[in-house]
């Protein structure tokens, strides 16, 4: 089992990165979260993601995260009825591990259906069946976005392929994005697909 992969950042986008560890390239799926986080790292810098590894008969499929915590989180996601692991990053995606951790905690079925893919009875599930699971005490809700990046052309093309990826249609996509970034021109990447995919709900 891979427990972590450390490297630097040989390609980047917002669903997938490949870390080139020693002249082998290790391509991944990513959660926002986890995306912004690479953003910030110097160019040539050494990162780590801790790894999620999905075995199939056709596919070895690696999962990585800037935390622990994101992949534990996303561990008890996929061990919930319902929630597969491309579910599981999109919540990651949508929702920061702290504000997963207080959804869960207080019972926001609210807060979960605002996910693109979750509906009423998964969210309900998903607070039952981690309620208990989750470390409530360190729960901290935080709300603030972060980031002042100016918004240009490659937060536009970032927002919409990883919006495509995550199942809208690019025309869908594009029309949220270009209201999103019209309005708030300083977002950046996670910010504006955040955005897109509350006005698109």
């Amino acid at each position: 089992m891979i427990d972590y992969i450390s490297g630097t950042v040989a390609e980047l986008q917002p669903t997938v990165v490949v870390i080139d560890n020693h002249g082998i390239g290790y391509e991944m799926a990513i959660t926002l979260t986890t995306y912004d986080a690479l953003l910030k790292a110097k160019a040539g810098e050494t990162v780590k993601l801790w790894v999620s590894e999905v075995i199939r008969e056709d596919a070895h499929l690696l999962n990585g995260f800037a935390s622990r915590r994101e992949r534990t989180l996303h561990g008890l996601l996929v061990s919930v009825s319902g929630v597969g692991t491309g579910t599981a990053r999109t919540i990651l995606s949508y929702l920061k591990p702290d504000q997963l951790e207080q959804a869960i905690a207080t019972g926001d079925v609210a807060v979960l259906k605002g996910v693109k893919g979750v509906g009423g009875k998964t969210a309900q599930r998903i607070i039952v069946d981690l309620k208990d699971k989750i470390n409530t005490a360190s729960v901290t809700f935080n709300s603030g976005d972060g980031g002042n990046a100016a918004s240009s052309p490659r937060v536009m093309d970032e927002a919409l392929a990883a919006l495509v990826m995550l199942g809208f249609t690019q025309q869908q996509a594009h029309k949220a994005l270009k209201a999103v970034l019209e309005a708030e021109p300083t977002l950046d990447v996670e910010q504006a697909i955040k955005r897109a995919l509350k006005a698109m709900k």
